[in-house]
């Protein structure tokens, strides 16, 4: 009777069953105006199962009474609905998630719609894509007014960035980073390290945020004068585990070449020119070096992540990743494996929350030899690479009548780079661990303690051949090693009250302490002292400290007027005792227009935000320690004083500067945020005027008025004016069709306002000591000093003629003048996005106008007499066929003609893409490729135009590369 019963429930469950999966239809529309909204996602909440509704806002799909629907649009709020019966219809609300975002601003964070500030924020769906090994590439033209470049096409190469302008003279004029709360230190980090931020896998960044002027930055105080960028990393989330891999294999190809003569141009020549001997120097071989040392290269780039909860209260993200690159440049490659895990338990209802960030990175580098970069422009075209005659290993060599290499000639490129081995290892931990505790009895208080540490560890060691061609007769080659060691400690503490006090009244209050020290342990070697005489270690060990005291108010009344008050007091070891302290006070208004009356319900414009901001800053960022103190260098072993009959080693004191003090600048910002049409449109605009004080700089003085020629020295005033412009747009949006567009430019203009003693800097190659940029009051800082070159009726530079601008019939330093300068007076980044059904692509591009750059390369390589002076022959570049100079003169070097035009519009990324989506169940399989350095449209004639400092001497050349990679989500 049991089993018929069964049966018979069965026979109604199965009907029943059938019938519980049913159509469901409806209509989407807006809330504020009933509009149908086409493309809106229709999802099965917990599934990647659903549907888009057409033109008409319609959809229909199959789902059982009780599921939860998810409705989702560009620039309207996720809205859930329950389905119960066959009609379901939804009206979705304009989107504020944007404006609710979260911005990570220092010491806690802020809604986007309450920001007083410049600041921006990229987050991870809108970084760059394709070969990205730092975390600066992924923000490459996104935001207004920061430059990103890197300093070469090594792999892993550092990024030189700078955000509204240079910053400083001789200090730092790069911004400051903080990762997950830690503020980094200042500079390159330790030897073996390409890039301070390579130890950061970018693939585990969430979020960028930018903090721009002085108002948003001053929380950072003294470490903030050129800005801050906040990294986020990615973090625990959901209840249920999930699994993301991403891989990608790139091809890295030489794009250009130094300009240079090929063999039958130069024996051409040597065969005009030269006398009997140069023609008989001349090979029988077509070699061209640049090829020989320049190839394609490989690399691959594997990640593997998973985020999830364990126990219902501790969200965990865990991540490893594997990169190795090859470089261009043969011997060149970076190979980094990584290792991340946070976890962020809470107890007590939430009162008490902790968070722990553990990431580790072992770095290995083999650093090609970059002489070859010289060498191989400089080496005769028509020799053979290899001489069996040769006594250094078979490659061919200019000798002399010694038999060993003359002292003036350049040594064969493929010899420098097969015999020279540079390698190093860098391990680096940074963690931290931060607890955040609501207090029962006073629950508007929040008392954080952050504790922090970034520690690296690197060894290396240069090996060179005894074969390596040298001018030395007892040349037996040479070994040299190192180890650095640099700690970085870190502990914040500090109180946040929160309060809203009635419907309009809302206050942020922050309050705290903070000791960050510096320390650095150094161990170099070096065997060629050794057999001078000379002791071959020497040991660096070096301490510095800061000091904080900070606090800041946020106020919001009624989510229409916002003020922000904050004050830094920072103490740095760097300076003496009596100057030590920095107070520094910011202060910002911003008035939310969009929420007035007659604005409020507009269905035009969704945002529209006022903001005003003062604030001053100041900056030791990059200057040396004890500078303020006598310190004294043991001469060499070889270097003794003779009382009687005994030697002493003696110690010499340095120079010093007890009055050094802290740079200081001032900025004034006026902003504009703006949205409308539902955010289709948004974007801002700022303008702000940088004056910075006291500028450091490294000046000659009087003799015997201190221990050497020149010290650091507060000397002078700058400052920088510029306006700012962001625009994103989605002109597109359909249920298939998406298409957003980024544009941002901006514009500065710098100047030292004050400086009483010009400075000589830009080192040049060609001659002996000659620099051709100066610092000069009224003139942009590292501004070009040259002389103004006369041409003939054909428009061709006259060798020697330059004019004799002070009239006294003598041509010297006088006659030079400032001539433009290395840094754009516009920057532009223009970014497009689209997406159709399951494909998508992305191009970046960006564009620098007003930029010069001094062709170092042309200027010391294209003079006739170079190509047979030394007993030997060297090739010249091919601007000798622009000029026709015949020798290297000063007059000659420091023409304008060299100062060339190097604005520039370059296509840096594009990237296809093509999504599988549940083509497992829950799980999306993404192809790509993508192509990195695609075009540079340019006037500039040497090998890049985006050159950091504006001497193009050496480059390491930019690559083209092609990715092909796939992206896995399950």
């Amino acid at each position: 009777m049991k089993l018929i019963q069964k049966f018979t429930l069965l026979a109604f469950l199965v009907p029943l069953g059938a019938f519980a999966q049913q159509s469901v239809s409806g209509t989407v529309t807006e809330a504020a105006t009933g509009t149908p909204i086409p493309g809106v996602n229709v999802l099965i909440k917990g599934s990647t199962k659903g549907t888009t509704t057409d033109f008409d806002g319609n959809f229909q799909m199959e789902a059982e009474d009780g599921t939860i629907l998810q409705f989702s649009y560009i620039g309207f709020t996720t809205s859930e609905a329950t389905v119960s019966g066959s009609t379901l219809n939804v009206s979705l609300t304009e989107d504020t998630q944007q404006l609710e975002e979260v911005v990570v601003i220092g010491y806690g964070a802020v809604r986007k719609k309450d920001v007083t500030g410049a600041v921006d924020l990229v987050s991870s769906k809108d970084f760059n894509q394709g070969p990205v090994l730092s975390p600066q590439q992924l923000i490459q033209g996104k935001v207004a007014g920061v430059s990103i470049s890197s300093g070469g096409g090594a792999p892993g190469e550092g990024q030189n960035i700078i955000i509204r302008g240079q910053g400083s003279l001789s200090l730092s004029s790069s911004p400051l980073y903080v990762v997950d709360g830690i503020p980094l230190a200042d500079g390159d980090g330790v030897g073996g390290s390409r890039n301070p931020l390579n130890f950061i896998n970018p693939n585990d960044i969430e979020s960028m945020t930018v903090l721009k002027d002085a108002s948003a930055t001053a929380i950072y105080g003294s470490r903030a004068a050129n800005g801050v960028i906040m990294i986020t990393t990615k973090k625990g989330k959901g209840n249920e585990f999930k699994f993301s891999y991403s891989g990608s294999t790139t091809l890295y190809d030489p794009t250009s070449y130094v300009a240079v003569m090929k063999a039958n141009q130069f024996r051409t020549l040597i065969n005009d020119i030269g006398d009997e001997n140069a023609i008989n120097r001349l090979g029988n071989s077509n070699t061209n070096w640049q090829d020989e040392i320049y190839g394609q290269a490989f690399g691959f780039d594997h990640n593997f992540s998973t985020t999830g909860n364990i126990a219902g209260f501790m969200p965990i993200r865990a991540s490893v990743g594997y990169t190795n690159q090859d470089g261009v440049l043969k011997g060149d490659n970076f190979s980094r494996t990584t290792g991340s895990v946070n976890l962020r338990p809470s107890f007590l209802d939430d009162h008490l929350k902790i968070e722990l960030n553990g990431r580790g990175s072992y770095t290995e580098n083999a650093f090609a030899n970059r002489d070859a970069i010289g060498a191989s422009v400089d080496f005769d075209p028509t020799q053979a690479i290899y001489d069996p005659n040769s006594p250094f290993g078979g490659y061919f060599t200019w000798l002399n009548a010694d038999s060993v290499q003359n002292n003036l000639a350049p040594t064969n490129p493929v010899a420098l780079v097969n015999l020279k081995d540079d390698t190093a290892e860098v391990r680096r931990f940074i963690g931290n661990a931060k607890v955040d505790y609501k207090l029962h009895f006073f629950p508007d208080i929040t008392a954080t303690i952050n504790v922090g540490i970034d520690k690296s560890n690197s060894h290396g060691r240069t090996i060179v051949s005894d074969q390596m061609p040298s001018s030395q007769s007892d040349w037996n080659g040479s070994f040299s090693n190192y180890r650095n060691i640099a700690t970085n400690k870190l502990f914040d503490a500090y109180a946040t009250y929160v309060k809203d006090f009635n419907d309009k009244n809302s206050l942020n209050a922050v309050v705290g302490y903070s000791y960050q020290s510096f320390e650095e342990d150094d161990n170099n070697y070096d065997s060629e002292k050794e057999e001078d005489g000379i002791p071959p270690t020497t040991i660096n060990k070096n301490k510095s400290v800061l000091l904080s005291y900070f606090g800041r108010l946020n106020y919001n009344f009624d989510s229409r007027y916002l003020f922000t008050a904050t004050l830094r007091a920072d103490a740095s070891s760097k300076l003496n005792p009596n100057d030590r302290w920095g107070y520094f006070p910011s202060f910002a208004f911003a008035w939310n227009i969009n929420n007035e009356q007659f604005l409020e319900g507009s269905e035009v414009i969704n945002e529209l935000k006022l903001r005003i901001g003062y604030g001053e800053i100041g900056n030791v960022s990059g200057l040396s320690d004890y500078l303020y103190l006598t310190r004294y260098t043991q001469s060499q072993s070889n270097a003794n004083y003779q009382f009687g009959n005994s030697f002493y080693q003696t110690f010499r004191p340095e120079a010093y500067n007890e009055n050094l003090r802290w740079e200081v600048g001032n900025t004034l910002n006026a902003g504009i945020d703006y949205g409308i049409l539902n955010r289709r449109i948004s974007g801002s605009v700022n303008a702000y005027i940088k004056k910075t004080e006291n500028l450091i700089s490294n000046v000659t003085v009087d003799p015997f008025t201190n221990f050497s020629n020149s010290i650091q020295k507060n000397i002078g005033d700058m400052v920088n004016k510029g306006i700012e412009f962001e625009l994103n747009a989605i002109p597109v949006q359909t249920d298939n069709f998406n298409w957003s567009i980024g544009y941002n430019i901006s514009f500065n203009d710098n100047e030292l306002t004050n400086l009483p003693d010009q400075v000589e800097v830009g080192e040049i190659n060609g001659g002996t000591g000659n620099r051709i940029q100066l610092h000069k009051e009224g003139y942009a800082p590292y501004s070009f000093w040259v002389y103004k070159q006369v041409y003939d009726e054909n428009g061709r530079p006259i060798e020697g003629a330059v004019v004799d601008r002070n009239g006294d019939n003598q041509i010297n330093n006088d006659d030079r003048y400032l001539y433009k300068n290395p840094y754009a007076d516009v920057i532009m980044g223009l970014n497009t996005n689209l997406n159709y059904k399951n494909w998508d692509l992305a191009v970046v591009t960006r564009a620098n106008l007003g930029n010069y750059v001094y062709n170092n390369m042309a200027s010391s390589k294209s003079y006739e007499r170079r190509a047979t002076e030394n007993s030997i022959l060297t090739n010249l570049h091919t601007d000798y066929y622009n000029t026709g100079f015949k020798a290297l003169t000063e007059v000659n070097l420091e023409s304008d003609y060299y100062v060339q035009n190097a604005s520039f519009f370059k296509i840096d990324n594009i990237t296809l893409g093509y999504t599988l989506r549940d083509f497992i169940e829950n799980t999306n399989l993404r192809f790509y490729g993508s192509a990195q350095n695609v075009l540079i449209v340019t006037n500039y004639n040497g090998l890049d135009p985006e050159i950091n400092g504006g001497i193009d001497n050496n480059f390491y050349p930019r690559p083209r590369s092609f990715v092909f990679g796939v992206n896995l989500n399950f």
